[in-house]
């Protein structure tokens, strides 16, 4: 009888020291997760990469790279995917922005239309300023710029949105 409490109080024993072992174990699992969540990138650094992009956007638009044009604004949401994690209060306003305010721009650039790209690019700017603006940022405003961001790139060329890898 004795050996059987020995035995009862010794896996009871082992139990409770193993719970402890993976609470503390997932502290210190959330402690990780906390700090690779911390060293990420927020919105800043990749608004940066939207910036370029956008104004690099344009010079391929109109260098008939509609390829190049596509390329650059599917990048440049995606630049943004690390805010899902980051900031996810504030990437669905991002998300929205892109798949309808921006959406515009994307069928321009879809039918090869230049006329129709710089329309709506330009309003798009507009509201790239408005949403600074709403958000806290209205000191940050975008302005189209005279040369692309990136001068290493070859904006023209013939190319359509649908030579864009998916």
């Amino acid at each position: 009888m004795m050996q059987k409490l020995t035995a009862i109080v010794v896996m009871v024993g082992i139990f409770l020291l193993g719970m402890t072992a993976f609470s503390f174990a997932a502290d210190d699992m959330q402690k990780q997760v906390d700090a690779i969540k911390g060293v990420l990138p927020k919105f800043a650094i990749p608004m940066r990469e939207v910036g370029a992009r956008f104004q690099n956007m344009y010079f391929a638009a109109k260098g008939g790279n509609w390829g190049l044009a596509y390329y650059m604004s599917k990048y440049m949401n995606g630049a943004l995917n690390p805010a899902k994690l980051t900031k996810p209060d504030e990437y669905p306003a991002w998300k929205t922005f892109y798949e309808e305010t921006f959406a515009p721009v994307n069928k321009a650039i879809f039918a090869q239309d230049f006329k129709a790209f710089e329309k709506e690019y330009t309003a798009v700017i507009n509201k790239c300023n408005d949403c600074h603006s709403g958000m806290g940022y209205g000191f940050i405003k975008v302005v189209k710029m005279k040369a692309p961001a990136d001068k290493g790139i070859a904006y023209t060329g013939k190319s359509k949105a649908e030579d864009v890898p998916k």
